[in-house]
């Protein structure tokens, strides 16, 4: 009789973990979260910037606080935040996005070579005389001519 008890606790344990619910970025129009997962807690969303215009100025204010948190004698090397329903993950390849916090990820800025942040097709790659790579961001297109 105990066993079939105990089995019947652990096959209601293993579905109720199995239902667990995914963490949602807050929709909060215009406010950039930065995210912190501490070991054993729930997820935790801290206010970074308000009035962000679009997704990519919320990962520019969270490569600012990444550096500004290095320049103080920190270590991260990669930073997690949210906007308006998404996910922004900034490391050291440049910056993805996602809708989910653990599910697959759009990369959207490139490093270039000298650690700026830049749309991946604004990058040139080139190979010097000696085998060398060389990264530079593209120069910006001239503007058109007015029409007549």
């Amino acid at each position: 009789m105990n066993r079939s008890v105990l089995i019947a606790a652990v096959m209601a344990s293993a579905a109720v973990s199995g239902c667990e619910q995914p963490v949602k970025a807050p929709f909060d129009p215009g406010v950039c979260f930065a995210v912190e997962r501490p070991e054993g807690q729930d997820v935790v969303f801290n206010v970074v910037a308000r009035d962000q215009a679009q997704i990519e100025l919320c990962a520019a204010r969270l490569e600012e606080m990444r550096v500004r948190f290095n320049r103080m004698g920190g270590s991260r090397r990669e930073v997690t935040g949210a906007f308006q329903g998404q996910f922004i993950f900034v490391d050291s390849r440049g910056v993805s996005f996602s809708r989910t916090l653990d599910g697959a990820r759009f990369f959207a800025l490139a490093r270039t070579g000298d650690g700026r942040l830049a749309v991946p097709g604004a990058i040139e790659r080139g190979i010097t005389e000696l085998g060398v790579i060389v990264e530079e961001a593209a120069p910006p297109a001239p503007p058109p001519f007015p029409a007549d």
